[in-house]
């Protein structure tokens, strides 16, 4: 008698598809030739090949090292490099050879840095837009440690939606993402929203989270 078999026949969407075509080779070069960071590289995400072959990446600002050590995160953690405060025209241009309608900037945490890297997230929001001004602008930003002076500061250009990640829900904050708060993060959040902002978040699933949890989170 032929042996039975347990396997279970996944779902197509499942695989992730090898990186390719014409419009992922642009974006690739593109990113090279500007010396620039991708959370899409750095954070080893699954959906890169998916994105870049439809022309588009997620820009990383402020160098490839984090100085936070999030158990979820691939980017590596360590002491950062020099600022380079040649990135953000090198970024705008990025933005305009993809042609992008809408963007999307993020960065690694700069704790070692006085204002958080406020200044040049400031800097990059505004060469974007001067040099894309029919372009959306989306930020992904850390949370600055709370200081509302230096989140005020990336406010002040402008960007056209304001996402800051809780990441998790509340009773997994300390084992998923230790240097942070979850308080420290609904504060960030909710003054954007007083200052009159589109707000996102964003919280990853099947971590050990409840459904109770989950709707406290998204509540």
């Amino acid at each position: 008698m032929p042996k039975s078999s347990n396997r279970v026949t996944k779902p197509s969407w499942l695989r992730a598809k090898l990186p390719a075509g014409p419009q992922y080779t642009a974006v690739r070069g593109i990113v090279d030739q500007n010396q620039l960071h991708t959370v899409c590289q750095s954070a080893q995400c699954p959906n890169m090949g998916e994105c870049w072959s439809r022309g588009t990446a997620t820009l990383m600002i402020l160098g490839n090292v984090c100085t936070r050590s999030c158990s979820f995160c691939a980017v590596q953690t360590g002491k950062p490099t020099e600022l380079d405060l040649a990135e953000p025209p090198r970024v705008a241009d990025a933005v305009a050879k993809m042609g992008l309608r809408h963007c999307v900037l993020t960065s690694v945490a700069r704790d070692d840095l006085p204002d958080g890297g406020a200044k040049v997230w400031a800097a990059t929001i505004r060469a974007v837009r001067y040099r894309n001004p029919n372009t959306a602008i989306e930020v992904l930003v850390p949370d600055f440690k709370g200081d509302f002076d230096h989140l005020d500061c990336v406010l002040d250009a402008r960007p056209d939606i304001f996402n800051h990640n809780l990441e998790t829900v509340e009773r997994l904050q300390r084992p998923i993402r230790k240097t942070a708060s979850y308080q420290r993060s609904l504060n960030v959040l909710s003054h954007a929203q007083k200052r009159g902002f589109k707000i996102k978040s964003g919280i990853m699933l099947g971590l050990g989270e409840e459904q109770n949890e989950i709707r406290t989170a998204i509540q």
